[in-house]
């Protein structure tokens, strides 16, 4: 057997390793010199296997691309069954990819497809095919302008029809909103829509008797996506059309909060913080005729115990409604920092908070991609230009943090010590 050679290190009190360096004879070995050989190979098979990475990553897209036609031209076939399975796969496409190019080729195949599936089929399929325009109006934004506006009268068919599946016309309410937003430039065209969505979820207003409107977990699932999607436009609407809408419905929508379904009652309660938002922007002092009477409804929320409620739907209503009572109170505004790859969104208005949350209820989990390489949304959130994959992104100091926190607290600090020393006031003239 061969001798053992001596190993480079030595033992030391205390336990200590300590390196020494090799001797003359350990460098000048047959297995040193063919390591320089193996090292220098390794190089070259290290850049051979990127070049193939590279080759490897196009000739996958290109599968998945081709993939995608398959599926586009399956949404044509007989079997209904069939039609939603490639539903399905363009829904988990187009949310989890951004692929503006492959579908500008494609935009009038895929929408006309989509627009048979709407008009012959019923329930999932319809729902399915809604979400997927939706999604392509996501990709494309204006250059679909045209062919929503072909969609448009048919998806306020769909959404009027008692007789059309619950799933599909709450999509509908998510489509009309998403493509007067990014595909429409008609302000009379957004006020229509705007109209449309708000006879749905009046239908959830209390009686002239004050009770409370029967309605089943469906429905409230309807009327709480009409309402959001009504939110996402008046996040842009003018003025002038805020002064309506608070004229017309600050007073009905708290309503909306003796729901017993808890998504109806958060998104109202959300609904009336971006009014208040939106009413102060052009009257600092703005309260509404009783403030009072919603401040105290919105307190009783905040810490509503009631074991008859899920532990888990308790503590959402609750923090929810600490931070609708705030904005109402205080004129505080939300503060959700979302961070995606090397980026992140600051959420630091009711506004842009509703804008994100419809695009999370499209996409899901998808919507950090989008933030990451779709120009539109990159737009929508002040992000600027995409940034390339593998730049290296420049961070803010610590020093450059802190001044944006101390001058983010004492904006907030200001807002809040006016509405404060406005309530004392009012309190000491009672």
């Amino acid at each position: 057997m061969p001798k053992n050679k001596k190993r480079a290190k030595v033992q030391k009190a205390g336990g200590v390793v300590v390196s020494r360096p090799p001797t003359d004879d350990e460098y000048d070995t047959a297995d040193n010199i063919s390591t320089v050989s193996h090292l220098s190979d390794d190089v070259v098979s290290i850049a051979e296997s990127v070049n193939e990475a590279e080759v490897d990553e196009a000739s996958s897209q290109e599968l998945f691309e081709d993939k995608l036609k398959e599926y586009i031209e399956g949404t044509t076939q007989k079997c209904t069954q069939g039609r939603i399975n490639c539903l399905e796969f363009i829904k988990s496409a187009l949310s989890k990819k951004y692929m503006d190019e492959f579908l500008m080729d494609r935009k009038v195949t895929l929408s006309e497809n989509l627009l048979k599936c709407i008009k012959k089929g019923k329930g999932d399929e319809q729902a399915l095919a809604v979400t997927c325009f939706t999604l392509l109006i996501i990709q494309l934004g204006i250059e679909v302008e045209d062919i929503f506006n072909e969609f448009r009268p048919m998806l306020l068919n769909l959404l009027n029809d008692h007789s059309v599946a619950l799933k599909a016309r709450s999509q509908s309410t998510i489509c009309l909103s998403i493509g007067s937003f990014l595909a429409c430039d008609d302000i009379e065209i957004v006020k229509s829509v705007m109209k449309s969505l708000e006879d749905v979820f009046r239908s959830s207003y209390r009686k002239g008797d004050n009770s409370t409107p029967n309605i089943n977990t469906d429905t409230c699932q309807f009327h709480s996506n009409a309402l959001q999607a009504w939110c996402l436009l008046l996040s842009i609407a003018p003025a002038f059309i805020v002064n309506d809408v608070i004229a017309s419905h600050l007073t009905k929508i708290p309503d909306l909060l003796f729901s017993k379904d808890l998504d109806l009652k958060i998104t109202a309660g959300e609904t009336l913080a971006l009014l208040y938002e939106l009413a102060r922007e052009t009257d600092e002092e703005f309260e509404g005729d009783d403030i009072e009477r919603l401040c105290e409804l919105l307190k009783n929320l905040a810490t509503d115990c009631q074991k008859s409620q899920a532990r888990k739907d308790r503590k959402q209503q609750r923090s929810s409604f600490r931070d609708i009572l705030r904005a109402i109170e205080e004129a505080d505004s939300p503060r959700t920092l979302v961070k995606f790859g090397s980026e992140q969104v600051l959420l630091n208005s009711w506004s842009r908070k509703k804008q994100y949350d419809i695009f999370c209820h499209v996409m899901g989990t998808g919507v950090n991609l989008h933030l990451q390489f779709n120009e539109l949304l990159r737009q929508i959130f002040d992000l600027g230009p995409v940034i390339p994959v593998g730049a290296v992104r420049t961070k803010l100091s610590k020093f450059e943090r802190n001044q944006y926190k101390a001058a983010a607290f004492k904006a907030r600090t200001k807002a809040r010590s006016k509405h404060r020393d406005k309530r004392s006031v009012t309190a000491n003239c009672f």
